[in-house]
């Protein structure tokens, strides 16, 4: 079974949020005070914080007060990088907005958006790739065989992380979602986090095809990360849908495998 002539292609990012105090102490806003200032603009305009924009992508609040953008759905690579800088773009004048009406009303505090996955308490969030694929019996078979490219992809595109190390030392390594990663493959995306999460929600003809759903990537800030994370699972797809066969590259143990990929900065990892 060929692949679709079209494969359309969406990533979600959530961001984090923090409001610093500007003159020193504690901060004058907690995560939720801050990420409701950030949508007043958008609520004003929109009367809900759960709205799509004039491109059409989302933009809403998720779960835990984190501030998500889904970008449209996508047919070209270039347009999903360029739908992913809108989401950067929209995220940073809330910002601007949200801090200027801090100073109008003398709070001592900046809002800050930081396109990462992991905060002080070590509270994981995430960068979703959503795929869209043909739906066929054997699908799920296909899937796994992708488990040993998304543990080792991170070598690649990883955005990195300074973490603390036993001894209390300053440890470099690949990834901020490895260390997050509790399952190869699951229903759950919360609980449990999975490389692929098996939810079924083509938005589209559910009798001709699905969507897979990566959470297990970092977000990028180097657009050439994000068009080397996409376009290459883009044609593992494609080679995957045309018959090709990845199943000799399993891992025996792949949570294991992709923490210790995340720690080994050689690359030495067998």
């Amino acid at each position: 079974m060929s692949a679709p002539a079209r494969r359309v292609i969406g990533v979600e990012t959530e961001y984090g949020i923090t409001c610093a105090s500007s003159a020193g102490g504690p901060p004058p806003l907690d995560a939720d005070h801050a990420a409701r200032l950030l949508f007043e603009a958008v609520v004003a305009r929109g009367r809900s914080s759960n709205v799509f924009t004039r491109g059409g992508a989302r933009l809403y609040l998720d779960v835990g007060s984190h501030p998500e953008f889904a970008t449209a759905e996508c047919d070209r690579l270039e347009d999903l990088l360029a739908q992913d800088r809108a989401g950067e773009l929209t995220m940073a004048d809330l910002a601007e907005q949200a801090n200027a009406r801090l100073a109008q009303q003398g709070v001592p505090g900046r809002i800050h958006l930081l396109k990462n996955n992991l905060d002080a308490e070590g509270t994981g969030f995430g960068c979703h790739e959503n795929y869209l694929v043909r739906r066929r019996g054997d699908f799920w078979n296909d899937a796994r065989t992708l488990v040993p490219y998304l543990v080792t992809r991170q070598i690649l595109v990883g955005a990195g992380h300074v973490m603390t190390g036993p001894q209390g030392e300053a440890v470099f390594v690949f990834s901020q979602r490895a260390d997050q990663m509790e399952d190869a493959v699951s229903s759950a995306t919360t609980r449990s986090r999975p490389l692929i999460n098996t939810r079924d929600e083509p938005h589209a003809d559910a009798e001709r095809y699905r969507r897979m759903h990566v959470i297990v990537g970092d977000s990028n800030i180097a657009q050439g990360s994000t068009l080397l994370k996409v376009g290459a699972m883009d044609l593992l797809l494609d080679y995957l849908e045309e018959g090709g066969d990845l199943s000799d590259l399993q891992l025996a143990r792949p949570m294991r495998d992709i923490r210790t990929v995340c720690h080994d900065l050689g690359g030495s990892t067998p």
